[in-house]
């Protein structure tokens, strides 16, 4: 996600993939049903209650080098479309793809 206004709609993906309403998310986030509805509506939420709310529907932020953005993307591509042909096995050349892009972090 680049654009914050691309955020109420993937909320919304996944507060349905996860086959909850947005009363469900009440329980979930502590905030009231009202107060999420407007973030699904375009509302500009604090960082707070982002995280919140992606605790609440078991999602992670992470902040990447603006730089390897493409690579994760393709990364993951390349990882989802071999997890559906394979198992749950992890290939190993995917760990070591993560080590190399992901080694400048831990710098």
């Amino acid at each position: 996600m680049r654009v914050l206004g691309e955020l109420p709609a993937l909320l919304k993906k996944q507060r349905q993939q996860l086959e909850l309403s947005q009363q469900d998310m009440r329980m979930r986030t502590g905030m009231s049903q009202q107060q999420y509805q407007k973030i699904e509506a375009g509302a500009d939420p604090r960082l707070s209650t982002l995280l919140r709310i992606l605790e609440g529907m078991d999602l992670e932020m992470m902040l990447v080098p603006r730089k390897r953005v493409q690579q994760i993307k393709e990364l993951l591509d390349s990882k989802n479309s071999t997890y559906n042909r394979q198992s749950e096995q992890e290939p190993e050349s995917l760990n070591n793809d993560w080590d190399d892009i992901l080694g400048d972090l831990k710098e």
